[in-house]
């Protein structure tokens, strides 16, 4: 097994596969001065005061003190390089067509009846308009999965879009559409089969007309609890409505369908620095098969990709594509100003405690599970695409917040990379667990769907994790197979981002 990973020729320095003791000669003419741990990265030359940190074959930073070769550099050793420019980046110039060939390119999914992509699960979504009605709800929910679900064999679940918007908020606010097009656009998910079930209370500021076409606002799909004859009525009410919806639902069947109709996701959290070496490249190398057979993949996180944007523009496909990811970053910056904070309030303990030293390197790590694949489209937080490929969607970082935007957006599955572990997951959509080490997969043995680790042991390559990862995404999204977090239900509350003022 190699003690270190390095990744360019211009690295000057490489990360410890295992923790490695000080007095360790690492290479040739190279021992640890210090014990390293896991994942931390060791210097390969001497490094002066004001010297560049390379990795990745880019400057994570400048040397805070000189470094001498051999020992371990932590994120208190550097000082974070501007940010590049958004302004006249470069497009088109790296556009990759030679991608790896899928080795299927169908899969059994439930046909859109919106048209659009098409759903992995068959699950009853009931939409809110705000928190209010969520203590009713949940009841009324509870008493559905115990009442009513066991009559209708073929609806995989009820999905309730519980969330902290809709009353108490400036709603005329210019940065209030982007709660209201994420809650909007998750009322005809894809994954809820066309069925629209909304509970509103009856006096707040989001009201019905914001989530639905007036032509779809009528006593079949909304229920206002204000005008109900008290709690039993309101239940009577929840049920009688899920049940005819859950009757509708109980007639869908999956289908072959072309990789074209599937719309997935990916994000990472709870990274370390074997991120970008294993785990994120092999979702890159899936992407790019799905990608290659039609598919259409998602990546985000705004702050992730902040410090490899000038990458990023070298694969949009034209100008208009450039410019609006100049847009969704320049928004994100001013974002960030008006918060007195800018990305590089993005990195957590974990991650440096998992050998990331700022941001910069966690962003390199991070792009790379987009893949080399042209990028059609540019969306803005939880915005519904008009292109297939792979897509740009601009939302957080913050991993419970990226992934209700990706659901807006459309993804009907969602490929999570973890190099600490999260037990994280959606209701609404399936989440496969992708881990970057060995040990992250003995630990957690039931929660980690597939292991990258080997990479960094040498005892796989990229291309098998990723051929690994892609026939997985198929079985999921096709229902033969269920990742943990489905199984086990760990579903995280839904928060949904809110850039706008609360009155």
């Amino acid at each position: 097994m190699p003690l270190l990973v390095k990744l360019h020729a211009k690295d000057n320095v490489a990360i410890a596969v295992a923790p490695i003791s000080a007095g360790t000669e690492v290479m040739d003419g190279i021992v640890a001065s210090h014990d390293i741990p896991q994942a931390h990265k060791i210097a390969l030359t001497d490094i002066p005061a004001g010297g560049e940190i390379i990795r990745y074959g880019v400057v994570l930073g400048y040397a805070i003190d000189p470094i001498q070769k051999g020992d371990w550099i932590n994120e208190t050793m550097l000082v974070l390089p501007t940010p590049p420019s958004v302004d006249n980046m470069e497009y088109g110039k790296n556009i990759v067509t030679d991608l790896p060939k899928a080795p299927v390119t169908t899969f059994e999914g439930y046909r859109n009846p919106n048209g659009g992509y098409a759903g992995t699960r068959n699950l009853l979504g009931i939409s809110t308009t705000v928190q209010c009605v969520t203590g009713v709800l949940n009841v009324a929910v509870k008493r559905m999965r115990e009442e009513l679900l066991p009559k209708y064999p073929n609806v995989d679940g009820i999905v309730p879009i519980n969330h902290a918007y809709g009353c108490g908020v400036a709603i005329n606010a210019p940065e209030a559409k982007v709660p209201i097009r994420t809650l909007r656009n998750l009322t005809k998910h894809p994954n809820f089969g066309g069925q629209l079930m909304v509970v509103g209370l009856g006096c707040e500021k989001l009201t019905v007309d914001k989530l639905l076409d007036e032509a779809d606002i009528n006593p079949e799909n909304v229920i206002i609890l204000q005008e109900q004859a008290g709690f039993d009525a309101m239940i009577q009410a929840l049920m009688d409505m899920a049940d005819k919806k859950l009757q509708i639902l109980n007639k869908r069947r999956r289908e072959t369908l072309p990789l074209s109709d599937l719309c997935i996701g990916m994000q990472c959290g709870g990274s370390d620095a074997f991120s970008g070496v294993t785990a994120n490249p092999s979702a890159g190398y899936a992407a790019d098969m799905l990608v290659q057979a039609g598919a259409t993949v998602m990546f985000s996180e705004v702050t992730e990709v902040r410090d490899g944007v000038h990458m990023i523009a070298e694969r949009c496909v034209s100008k208009e594509v450039c410019d609006k990811l100049a847009a969704e970053m320049r928004w994100y910056d001013n974002y960030l100003l008006a918060g007195q904070v800018d990305r590089s309030a993005n990195p957590t303990p974990g991650n440096k405690k998992g050998g990331l030293s700022n941001i910069v390197e966690k962003a390199m790590g991070s792009i790379a599970k987009s893949g080399t694949s042209p990028i059609v489209e540019v969306l803005s937080p939880a915005e519904r695409p008009s292109k297939k490929g792979l897509i740009y969607a601009a939302t957080p970082a913050s991993d419970i917040v990226c992934g209700p935007c990706q659901l807006a957006s459309g993804i009907t599955l969602q490929v999570f990379m973890t190099g600490r572990g999260t037990p994280y997951g959606l209701a609404a959509a399936p989440v496969i667990k992708v881990c970057s080490r060995n040990e992250m997969k003995a630990m957690w043995q039931d929660l980690i769907d597939i292991n990258a680790g080997p990479i960094a042991t040498g005892e796989a390559t990229i291309a098998d994790i990723g051929t690994e990862l892609f026939y997985k995404i198929i079985n999921v999204a096709s229902g033969r197979e269920k990742s943990f977090a489905e199984k086990y239900e760990l579903y995280n509350d839904l928060c949904i981002f809110n850039p706008a003022p609360i009155t």
